[in-house]
Formats: C-alpha cells, structure tokens, sequence
C-alpha cells in the first residue's frame, strides 16, 4: 500500500521514524515542552488547592500530576519532533542530520534503517500500524519500534 503523498511546503524525511531516531532528533524546544509539561501540571494542581482548598495531604497528588504533565509534555514533544520528519513543519536542520547520518551509514556498510529479522510481510504490516500514529496520541501512544525499510521516502543516499 502507498504512502500517502501531502503537498508539503518542507521536504519529507521519514514517514515512519523509530522511536529512537526520534528522540534523537529532539531541539532544544522540545526539551523545552517537556520540562514545561512536567512544570505545569503539578503548578496547576496547587493553583487550583489555592482557589479551593481541600485540605489534606497533596504528597501523592503532585507526584501523580508531576507524572502525567512529563509524560504530556514527552508525547507532545515527540509529535513536534516527527511533524519535522514529516516536513509538516520547519526541518532545515533535521535534514542537514539526516544527510550525514545515512551517508555515514553508507560508509559504515550498514543498512539505512537498521537490520529486521522480522518477514517481510511483518514489517509492512509494523510500518502500517504505526506511521502516523503520532497524531492519535489523545488515543493511544503509539511508536514505531520495528526496524524496516518502509518510510515514504526515496532512499536518495543509496546511489551517493
């Protein structure tokens, strides 16, 4: 099955990242967000003690708040960081790294996604279940994990 091809003002450099590449690939903005996340979540839960008090112990409640703003704060940083390998959003220096890092990869005599030993078929089904599944976050967190060679774009550096 095809890759869905936008009409995208940035050039697309992966339709299906691994996680780790991902991550990788964070700017400082997205470190930013996640700090944010994890700051704010547990702010908002005095804010609102402040404006109405309940009166007890709030220990196990900023802790469980200081949790979920992190893991918000992560989730949206990860979609941030894969609008830009989609090229929905401003990648110049995404590119810049993706270049050195495939042709590194080429020199290095390894595969440009990694080795599988998943079938085929297996991968191409990983590659469906997971590319763009960073828009359904508010769902259910979903990665790409699997090494494979299905990622919506011309391996342009095989030919380098």
């Amino acid at each position: 099955m095809p890759v869905k091809q936008f009409n995208n003002e940035y050039p697309v450099i992966d339709t299906d990242p691994h996680f780790f590449r991902v991550v990788r690939y964070f700017r400082g903005t997205d470190y930013a967000t996640v700090a944010a996340g994890t700051a704010a979540a547990p702010a908002l839960l005095l804010a609102m003690e402040k404006a109405n008090p309940v009166g007890r112990n709030l220990r196990s409640p900023l802790r469980l708040a200081t949790f979920v703003g992190a893991v918000g704060g992560f989730l949206l940083a990860y979609q941030n960081s894969s609008l830009r390998f989609w090229g929905w959003t401003e990648n110049e220096r995404e590119v810049v790294k993706d270049k050195q890092e495939m042709e590194q990869r080429l020199k290095d005599g390894k595969p440009l996604y990694g080795d599988s030993m998943m079938p085929q078929h297996v991968q191409d089904e990983s590659a469906r279940n997971s590319r763009f599944a960073q828009l359904k976050f508010s769902a259910i967190p979903w990665f790409n994990l699997a090494n494979h060679n299905n990622h919506g774009v011309d391996t342009k550096y095989e030919s380098s």
